[in-house]
């Protein structure tokens, strides 16, 4: 008997771009994304969906994206740390982690920024429980919290302040 794996042709939207892949029946999203889509964004921590190291947006929700299988993932709108800012036009998310000093080897920041984005798109007024209450699928090896909820703090105000002045 083979152990050839089924492969499927999926179409998902990723940072508001259509593609169209074929994918293995046991290919990860998280393998999709850096490998077959080149977004390096999202990185392998542990395999086991505890480090928040491949945090994504999927239809709305924060997944782990190494938990997630790609052939599952067909007609989804994903989200990924390359998808919230550029190098021209950061997000206020990414220009927070900078100004406080939040970013330490950088292996978790991406998964962090996608968790506090998740959170400050339905909760544009967190209290800083509420951070920490978001965060907690990621870890941080390098640092403490308190600047990474620092930043998300500033990041908020940063946000409210550009609603008000539009």
């Amino acid at each position: 008997m083979s152990n050839v794996q089924s492969k499927q042709r999926i179409n998902i939207q990723v940072n508001g771009e259509w593609h169209s892949t074929e994918v293995e029946g046991d290919e990860t999203l998280l393998d999709l994304l850096r490998n077959k889509l080149n977004l390096k964004g999202s990185k392998a921590g542990c395999g086991t969906g505890d480090c928040g190291a491949c945090t994504v947006i999927l239809d709305g929700k924060i997944v782990p994206s190494c938990l997630v299988y790609a052939a599952t993932t067909n007609g989804s709108e994903i989200t990924t740390v390359e998808g919230i800012g550029s190098a021209e036009k950061l997000h206020p998310l990414q220009q927070a982690f900078i100004q406080t000093g939040a970013v330490q080897c950088g292996f978790c920041i991406p998964g962090m920024i996608i968790a506090a984005k998740n959170l400050l798109d339905s909760n544009p007024s967190p209290t800083r429980n509420e951070v920490r209450e978001a965060l907690v699928g990621n870890i941080c090896r390098c640092t403490g919290y308190i600047r990474i909820i620092e930043a998300v703090m500033m990041a908020a105000e940063l946000m409210r302040n550009s609603k008000n002045e539009a």
